[in-house]
């Protein structure tokens, strides 16, 4: 069939390829592909198909060279969402993802369409969406924008997971002025799925339907991708259109009606149409089947009359599928959605012709060779410049605090510390009722219906370490969450990570980046814990400056026996505090060091992974051994931190030991070293539990008991509980009710 030229359209110039995102050489790569000129929705496919955000063309390189693979690995990366075993023939299904640019332009429904996205990702696999977790950064407090963004992107985190019924149940939020230009938005979701019931994206077959289903398709989102492929400026708000617009009563609805159809043998491949819309689900699954696609755009639903085909291939709303159902299952498709209440049209059909043919009102406006849309993206290996690993910082070179207490009440009742009730409170954490390990805490974890088995899942990362050396912050980051998922008795499986960076068109970001995948691969390598799934958002930055390098990563575990947990509360009095992991007392890029000096500077704090692991394993065998009472992990702030949040969470309080060794004080209490985790264990238990250490060459301290209603530290003041709670309590709820401004 031929093809015709859509009269309506703009004419191609320079002006119009560069608006759609074409750089360099890549237009004149398009002709050479098509071996003439583009019709202007072809312009516009390409323009989508090679985005950054949808062909990954500067990160492709590197991210090969991550561990994808492990005994419990089902998918790794390459569909909706990764796929890991949890035995007897369950599977745990899950992926992070960034919705950035949209969030900052436009904050709730920017975050709520993340969340329905990633919602789509997981059930798109078979699998019901049992838990979301999410990693938010916003610039300073200080910051006119900042207050704006937090209530609008909470807002829409919880106006959307709270009506679709599916709990919101961890997650982390930072302030940092290098987020003043572009806030992160990163949604992670946790599915359900049997193994032998796992759907994937390949249209395999000729001949078979091409079915529409969920809501109408509307103008909003069109270009989404290309935006959030790009660098923003002052006139970002005019980007307002790209924004989708997200509905989660019909994302319930849709949740519902797809796994009922999967309960059946009717459907063959399935996608969510995310980023690009129809344009990127139909070629992919044409791409990944081997089969050509050919649409007939008359038969998509749409909201509004006179609707370009330029505008429903892609549009990015929400709330739809594609499928590719079995010949003969459409009459029960169809019953099944409209059940439902809603969409379904049959708009196309799988062919042998390798080609994607788009025909609207009789005319074929696009023409295209499926393998060349999907896989021709251009692969760039950018030039990079390593970033130089700054020197350690000596401990004595930090300032000593006046009042190691003091310090303490004043570091936990400021915008890094303090308490993000006032966000989760916002969701829904006990909706399905299977949470048992509530936001807070290191680790969420939820149970399996009528199992004694449960997952758990946290996401981490600290940027200001990333920032100072790419290749040991993001090592760090993945061993948080590993240490997370231990501290609460879970097996770490797998984990899924959101690279969020700036311009990889600069050295020194592409540089950054590159670290972070060395690091991550190094630790993945060393944990046994592959990564499965995620996503890259490169180009986050505003006016040419970019982002603190962030590689949030999300990670998944198991626990065998939900009744044997750990958490981080202090639940009897008399109990020893027990200290595993080496003190050295590590105060570059702490936040003690920010407190007193205003500066991060120095070395992040150095990961051994031998020690990692073999720590980790100690404390998982102690949790299932029921050996002790509480575990958390020492991170941000250092130990003296960590016991203060066991206090809190248990209101309990604790008697701190003198300490008898040659670091200074403020070093031992605020030192942010890595591989240590704090526990709580009757007296009768405790000698044991610090030899088990000894015997594996781990460093171990008895810290304190604990009991009474305050921190207690020789030579200090004691700092009561209530004291304490008031100040870590209540600094975000006065900071967005205008109490404050920082």
């Amino acid at each position: 069939m031929s093809r015709t030229d859509a009269t309506s359209y703009p004419k191609i110039t320079p002006e119009v390829i560069a608006s759609h995102g074409f750089k360099g050489d890549e237009y004149d790569r398009l002709l050479g592909i098509l071996g003439r000129e583009p019709t202007f929705l072809e312009l516009g496919i390409f323009s989508v198909m090679w985005s950054e955000h949808c062909s990954y063309k500067s990160s492709r390189y590197w991210l090969r060279q991550l561990p994808t693979s492990g005994p419990k690995v089902i998918q790794g990366p390459g569909e909706n969402a990764g796929v890991v075993d949890l035995g007897d023939g369950d599977c745990a299904v899950f992926k992070m993802e960034s919705h950035n640019h949209p969030s900052f332009i436009e904050p709730y429904q920017g975050a709520a369409t993340g969340v329905g996205g990633i919602l789509r990702d997981v059930f798109t696999m078979g699998a019901r969406p049992i838990a979301n977790l999410n990693a938010l950064r916003f610039g300073d407090p200080a910051h006119p924008k900042t207050r704006h963004l937090v209530s609008g992107v909470v807002a829409g985190i919880g106006g959307y997971g709270n009506c679709v019924g599916v709990p919101t149940v961890g997650g982390e939020t930072n302030f940092d002025p290098g987020y003043n230009g572009n806030i992160l938005v990163n949604a992670m979701c946790v599915g359900l799925a049997r193994s032998d019931k796992i759907f994937y994206s390949a249209a395999k077959g000729v001949g078979l339907s091409v079915v529409y289903v969920g809501s109408k398709t509307g103008r909003d989102g069109i270009h989404g991708a290309t935006m959030a492929s790009a660098e923003s400026d002052d006139s970002i708000e005019e980007k307002r259109p790209t924004v989708q617009v997200g509905d989660p009563f019909t994302e319930k609805l849709l949740i519902e009606a797809c796994l009922e159809l999967m309960a059946s043998d009717a459907i063959i491949a399935i996608q969510d149409m995310g980023a690009a819309g129809l344009t990127s689900s139909t070629s992919e699954m044409a791409d990944k089947g081997g089969v050509g696609i050919e649409l007939d755009l008359d038969h998509v639903l749409f909201f509004f009359k006179q609707k370009t085909a330029y505008e429903m291939m892609l549009s990015e709303s929400q709330e739809r599928m594609l499928m590719i159902l079995k010949p003969g299952s459409e009459a029960a498709g169809e019953a099944v959605f409209r059940k439902w209440g809603l969409d379904f049209a049959i708009i196309g059909k799988t062919t042998d012709t390798g080609r994607m043919i788009v025909k609207h009102k009789g005319k074929v406006e696009a023409d295209l060779p499926v393998d060349k849309l999907a896989n021709s993206a251009p692969l760039y290996q950018r030039p990079w410049v390593p970033t130089d690993p700054p020197k350690t910082i000596l401990a004595e070179w930090v300032p000593a605090a006046a009042s190691l207490t003091g310090t303490l009440e004043a570091m936990m009742s400021g915008p890094h510390l303090a308490s993000r009730r006032w966000i989760y409170e916002q969701y829904d954490h006990m909706v399905m009722g299977q949470t048992i390990g509530r936001p807070g805490g290191d680790a969420a974890v939820v149970r399996l219906p009528g199992a004694k088995k449960a997952i758990a899942a946290s996401c981490d990362v600290t940027p200001r370490y990333c920032l100072a050396d790419p290749v040991m912050g993001t090592k760090q980051a993945v061993v948080e969450t590993w240490r997370n998922l231990t501290a609460v008795g879970a097996d770490p499986i797998a984990i899924t990570d959101n690279m969020n960076f700036g311009n990889p068109e600069r050295p020194e970001i592409m540089g950054q980046f590159v670290g972070s995948v060395e690091g991550m691969g190094e630790a993945c390598r060393a944990l046994g814990y592959p990564v499965v799934s995620g996503n890259v958002s490169l180009y986050n930055e505003t006016n040419g400056k970019g982002i603190p390098p962030t590689p949030a990563i999300g990670g998944v575990g198991l626990v065998p026996d939900w009744t044997k947990t750990a958490d981080i509360k202090l639940k009897y009095d008399g109990h020893l505090l027990i200290l595993i992991g080496h003190e050295e007392g590590h105060l570059g890029q702490s936040l003690y060091q920010l407190h007193v000096t205003g500066k991060n500077e120095g070395a992040p704090p150095p990961v051994d992974l031998e020690d990692e692991i073999k720590a980790g394993n100690l404390v998982r065998a102690l949790i299932r051994e029921e050996k002790v009472s509480a575990v958390h992990d020492v991170s941000d702030g250092g130990l003296l931190v960590a016991v203060a949040e066991m206090a809190l969470a248990g209101n309990r309080g604790a008697e701190l030991f003198p300490y008898e060794g040659k670091l200074p004080p403020h070093a031992v209490w605020f030192g942010e070293d890595q591989g240590r985790y704090v526990l709580a264990a009757a007296p009768s238990t405790a000698e044991e539990i610090a030899e088990r250490a000894r015997l594996l060459g781990l460093a171990v301290r008895i810290i304190g008991r604990t009991g009474g209603d305050a921190i207690q530290l020789k030579g200090e003041a004691p700092l009561s509980l209530a004291q304490l709670r008031k100040g870590h309590a209540a600094w975000l709820p006065e900071y967005m009710s205008g109490k404050r401004n920082s």
